[in-house]
């Protein structure tokens, strides 16, 4: 049996230092997130997307057209009251504040939706100042910038759009101060009319009929908006589907603001009850020079628009723009309503007139664009500066005047102020003694009738029946006379004057001529 074969030598080491502790092994982690062949890349953050292009336009366009409106309108806070208009919504609204009952113990012609907005601003800010109303007043202008830039966008594109924006805060200041830095009913019909020709021209009829609707709550002659309104509503497909949104939206407003109120009431003031208000008869000389006056001031105002208003009226090709022509024309019938052009007034026109204007520069070449804007900017520093130096004497008399009031009666008192000039009973803190706040309800003066028109017979109907059962069962501390030799001096009217005769004695010294009467002893 053969032996088993001896071990194999072991080899020598090799030369070398001798050797350490071995080792630790290094241990390594299998990576479970490498992305394989097929691995799909991971989307890039929402920051790291491209900016939506309306997005980033509104962005940079909108903080622009607040500071304008804001500039535009600075000196509008500059005093505490520009028009008699703020001043019947002031006093108003303390009146419903304090129970009173719209179109029964508060009255005027105009329908409810501001002096409801003039109502809530002083139960969240305080009665004793207009500022709250002065803010919401720049923002109906920046939303009014903001609609005709969105509807000028759509129309010619993204230049069109910045363009009709600051166009229309640069010319929304070219009439008196006294018309367009008030808080007051033009004002806050625009917002209403642009939003229901943005909305119309998206197809989007239910929404246009309550933006129809806010204008004609907001005054009457809003509703002139629904003429253009229907001209686009007749050239869509579905005209009668449409027509039924279109007046489901108009209609519902309506009919929740007759029943918040009396329907009786408001188709009264706002309707039927005004007839003589509305007749020029007799004052055809005095009503004429106003319209010339403000047409000249609204033609200075927007002098940098004739040029490309020309332009665009000698272009015969039809480009589709038979509505904003017909929102022009319908405006100009508001402001014919009635025969009275006031300024303010024609604050109605200046959306049509600057989107025509837009396109007109739209079909200019692209540098006529930067002398249009200079010209605008020019005529706007000129009116803001009229705005900030005017003066304003009757604001100063009913401050006197107010002043002499408060001196005289107790915080509870109620006092008669027979004028055209309801804020004496706001500066003065006084509550009125009647329901009808001015003399032009009983006299058809506050329609800027100076001629035989004015007087009794042409008061509102039933009126002076009213104010006599007011007087007589609580007849006021004190009456003031501030007609001061204009025509509803009580001296015409007999049924005022037998009442101061009888009860009422004046007083040797006078307010700028505005006679203070006191009860009689007995």
């Amino acid at each position: 049996m053969l032996a088993e074969p001896p071990p194999p030598a072991a080899l020598p080491a090799p030369a070398g230092p001798e050797p350490g502790p071995p080792a630790t092994p290094r241990v390594t982690t299998p990576v479970t997130d490498r992305p394989g062949p097929a691995a799909v890349p991971r989307p890039r953050a929402r920051a790291d997307r491209p900016a939506n292009p309306a997005a980033a336009y509104w962005r940079r366009l909108l903080p622009a057209l607040a500071l304008l409106a804001l500039v535009t309108r600075l000196p509008s806070f500059r005093h505490p009251l520009w028009s008699p208009d703020e001043g019947y919504l002031a006093v108003q609204a303390r009146m419903l504040a304090a129970g009173g009952v719209l179109y029964d113990t508060v009255v005027d012609r105009k329908p409810p939706l501001l002096p409801w907005l003039y109502e809530a601003t002083f139960a969240l800010l305080g009665d004793s100042t207009l500022s709250g109303v002065r803010a919401l007043a720049v923002l109906a202008h920046l939303v009014t910038a903001a609609l005709l830039a969105a509807t000028a966008r759509h129309r010619w594109g993204d230049r069109a759009g910045r363009t009709a924006g600051v166009l229309y805060l640069l010319v929304s200041v070219g009439l008196n101060p006294e018309d367009t830095q008030a808080a007051t009913f033009e004002v806050f019909i625009l917002p209403f009319t642009a939003a229901a020709m943005w909305c119309a021209g998206k197809a989007r009829w239910g929404a246009a009929g309550l933006a129809v609707a806010g204008a004609l709550l907001t005054k009457q002659t809003g509703g002139a908006v629904l003429l253009p309104v229907l001209w686009l509503l007749g050239r869509t497909p579905r005209a009668p589907l449409s027509l039924t949104r279109l007046a489901a939206g108009l209609a519902l407003p309506l009919l929740a603001t007759a029943l918040l109120t009396t329907p009786s009431g408001l188709l009264f003031w706002t309707v039927t009850g005004s007839g003589s208000y509305a007749t020029p008869t007799g004052s055809e000389l005095h009503v004429l020079l106003r319209a010339l006056a403000n047409t000249a001031l609204l033609g200075l105002g927007c002098a940098a628009l004739l040029p490309p208003l020309l332009h665009r009226a000698r272009r015969t090709a039809p480009r589709g723009d038979g509505d904003l022509w017909l929102w022009l024309a319908s405006s100009a019938v508001a402001v014919l309503t009635g025969f009275h052009f006031f300024g303010h007034y024609f604050l109605q026109l200046l959306p049509p007139l600057v989107l025509l204007a837009t396109e007109g520069l739209h079909l200019l070449p692209r540098d006529r664009l930067p002398p249009t804007l200079a010209a605008a900017a020019c005529t706007c520093a000129v009116f803001l500066l009229w705005g900030v130096l005017a003066p304003r004497p009757e604001l100063a008399h009913a401050q006197r005047l107010a002043d002499a009031v408060r001196a005289r009666t107790a915080p509870t008192d109620r006092v008669l102020v027979w004028g055209i000039h309801p804020e004496t009973y706001w500066f003065a803190d006084r509550a009125p003694a009647s329901r009808y706040l001015t003399a032009g309800l009983l006299t058809n003066y506050s329609g800027g009738r100076d001629g035989p028109r004015v007087g009794e017979a042409y008061a509102v109907a039933g009126t002076w029946a009213v104010l006599g059962a007011e007087l007589r069962d609580r007849p006021p501390a004190l009456i003031v006379d501030d007609s001061r030799g204009k025509p509803f001096a009580p001296d015409r009217l007999p049924t005022l004057r037998r009442f101061l005769a009888h009860r009422y004695e004046p007083l040797p010294d006078t307010v700028d001529g505005a006679v203070i009467y006191v009860r009689a002893g007995p």
